[in-house]
């Protein structure tokens, strides 16, 4: 299935994004302390895809420093306020707080969603949806009719993720705690059909019955540790050093879980010079593990490819294409200018690997590995903080494509 990206809403962003990032450079050499006023842009949106439909509303961004700009980084948030014609509501708020010093980083990811979307059982490869794409056998020796498509799904979401990271000393490492909690209710599972000669079972119903979950609503709530290491010289479009993060948590049922689980997150960037006379002629290197590790998920908190905390994952796919109890995400980029002595424009080449497993299914993590590959043009709107605008074609198996367009590099 095409993911198609939203070109006018990301032009809006796009328009807005760039006038605040040139608005605080200027304040950072005006004054450091006035640094802390509060910017707010209201970016209105407005764009078309197949999944949505027509969508509006608005899209309001803020800055602001903590404290004095010389030694804090810049705090930020974005919030989205989104209808559709498919009569899905989505909104959003993210927020990314440095406090004075960079002593402490609060990150905050909060959403609410009635919305839509297929899934396509668990685990990678040809046999991923084989539960359901071969039938499942009653008692009489009768099978549930098959299923070869997307299984669309309706639900509401509720998001509530919050986590604190206290610096260590002066280094670039960071330890914290989080809260999170997701909350899926009114689960209306299209395809499923009792009433059917022979019955029509999905995924979610045989993956949530076999576990002993509820089909209408579940609950995912619990406690996080973290430790983030972040060397790269800038966060949206790093020319150099690392960044990795690991992240587990622990869902307790006395915490409102549906069931008790835990699970782990770990994720690693690397970037490599090419020619170190032009930092931006590199390879860079992205990799995440998400594992369920301990108690039972339910289906639509399981680890999926482009449910990573910026959505990036997975360039081909439509998001949540690839879920399972386990999966490995990996992908490899080479940048190269355009120019010979600019940066205004640049060019990429991405090759991507998704793999998944489906423990229910005995498809085990690596027995397949989806592949999407791709090439794009990167057009660099403000060289002080490197802001690009980024344009992205890629290709997929089972007929996937899609076109990208968004701001700064995608890992």
């Amino acid at each position: 299935m095409i993911r198609k990206s939203m070109l006018l809403y990301s032009l809006l962003l796009l328009i807005g994004g760039n006038g605040q990032a040139q608005k605080d450079t200027t304040k950072v050499t005006q004054d450091a302390k006035k640094e802390k006023n509060l910017s707010i842009i209201p970016l209105p949106v407005i764009g078309a895809n197949p999944t949505n439909g027509f969508l509006y509303g608005f899209a309001p961004g803020a800055s602001w420093f903590m404290g004095d700009a010389s030694n804090t980084s810049i705090s930020s948030g974005l919030g989205t306020i989104v209808y559709t014609t498919n009569k899905q509501l989505l909104l959003t708020a993210k927020t990314n707080v440095f406090l004075k010093g960079d002593r402490w980083n609060l990150l905050g990811d909060w959403r609410y969603f009635i919305t839509s979307q297929p899934t396509y059982g668990l685990g990678t490869g040809p046999n991923s949806n084989k539960a359901v794409s071969g039938g499942i056998e009653f008692p009489d020796g009768v099978f549930s009719d098959k299923i070869d498509k997307a299984q669309m799904m309706e639900f509401n979401y509720f998001r509530f993720h919050q986590t604190a990271l206290k610096r260590y000393q002066d280094s670039r490492l960071f330890l914290g705690v989080g809260y999170h909690l997701d909350y899926h209710s009114d689960i209306q599972d299209n395809l499923l059909d009792f009433d059917a000669d022979p019955q029509v079972l999905t995924s979610h119903y045989i993956y949530q019955t076999y576990h002993g979950m509820p089909i209408d609503q579940y609950t995912l709530s619990g406690l996080s540790l973290n430790v983030l290491y972040d060397s790269r010289d800038n966060a949206v479009n790093p020319y150099s050093g690392r960044y990795a993060f690991a992240n587990i948590r622990i869902n307790p049922k006395f915490m409102g879980s549906t069931e008790s689980s835990s699970i782990l997150w770990l994720e690693y960037r690397d970037y490599i010079h090419v020619n170190p006379e032009r930092p931006r002629h590199m390879i860079g290197f992205w990799t995440y593990g998400w594992f369920v590790t301990s108690g039972k998920v339910p289906y639509l908190d399981l680890p999926a490819v482009g449910w990573d905390q910026f959505g990036r994952s997975g360039r081909a796919y439509t998001q949540g294409r690839f879920r399972g109890e386990d999966i490995w995400y990996g992908e490899v980029e080479y940048r190269v200018p355009l120019q010979q002595n600019k940066e205004t424009f640049g060019a990429v080449v991405f090759l991507n690997g998704t793999t998944a497993s489906s423990r229910t299914n005995d498809i085990a993590l690596f027995e397949w590995l989806d592949l999407g590959y791709g090439a794009g043009l990167r057009i660099m709107i403000n060289k002080k903080s490197r802001m690009n605008l980024n344009l992205d074609y890629a290709f997929g198996k089972y007929g996937s494509s899609g076109f990208y367009l968004g701001l700064n590099e995608v890992f």
